[in-house]
């Protein structure tokens, strides 16, 4: 019982830093002196870099979720909504939700050891002593960097997800290419795309947010880089799911109405 205050004082005091570390990084979105050529670097190591593992990741999920579910739909006569079942499983939930993990387990623990690092060797304290803006050069850039690259890794990951569906479903049969994907996107329209891409967005902030809290706030023992890490990786996994469920929420809420 004594030891409840303590931890719900740690939690609020933990929300609190998160949302002052929020604040500043709103702010110096603005400011003059933005560090554009460091925003292009972080979006080359982010997005370009993470292009193969995404890749690869994007296609084996179109390709299983066709081998798994062609058997079943085979059964009932149904094979045909094969490649429309695969594009809407993917676009609408499967995609986004997967390759944002993916990129929360390379992208966030990436940054949180990174600045981790920084914190450790205090170079963050150097370039604040020398009159630099730590929060601008190496918080925004990375946060905006993985709001602009998520996004668009998720969308070539659900058309490498069609090709593996695509690919799956020429074991067996032979199967036209341009009949498959016309069938795929006649089931598909801006009522399934507008919001599974900008979930998206919403997962590059946490993704980003969560990697640069974590580094930059970690302590100065060298061990903590590796908890910077992996506390980075644990927290965005967990924003995302909740993301996740409220983007569903809310979209069956305007759908409905």
């Amino acid at each position: 019982m004594t030891d409840s205050p303590t931890i719900w004082t740690k939690h609020f005091a933990a929300a609190g830093d998160q949302m002052i570390f929020m604040g500043a990084f709103f702010r110096n979105i603005f400011r003059s002196g933005f560090e554009w050529n460091e925003l292009i670097r972080q979006s080359y190591i982010i997005g370009y870099k993470s292009f193969s593992l995404v890749g690869i990741t994007g296609f084996i999920l179109g390709f299983v979720l066709t081998l798994q579910s062609e058997p079943t739909l085979k059964a009932f006569g149904a094979e045909s909504f094969v490649p429309s079942m695969v594009a809407i499983s993917v676009i609408r939930e499967i995609g986004p939700v997967i390759i944002a993990l993916i990129c929360a387990g390379k992208i966030s623990s990436s940054i949180g050891a990174e600045l981790g690092s920084m914190k450790v060797s205090e170079q963050i304290d150097a370039m604040e002593v020398s009159g630099a803006n730590p929060v601008q050069y190496l918080v925004v850039t990375r946060i905006l960097a993985s709001i602009i690259m998520i996004p668009l890794l998720t969308l070539m990951a659900d058309a490498l997800a069609m090709l593996g569906g695509f690919a799956a479903s020429n074991i067996s049969n032979e199967v036209n290419i341009q009949l498959y994907f016309s069938k795929a996107f006649s089931a598909l329209g801006f009522a399934d795309l507008i919001p599974a891409v900008s979930k998206t967005i919403f997962f590059g902030f946490a993704i980003g947010f969560v990697g640069c809290y974590k580094g930059y706030n970690s302590d100065r023992g060298t061990e903590s880089v590796g908890v910077a890490a992996n506390s980075a990786v644990v927290s965005a996994s967990l924003w995302i799911i909740v993301l996740d469920a409220i983007a569903v929420q809310l979209t069956s809420v305007f759908a409905y109405n």
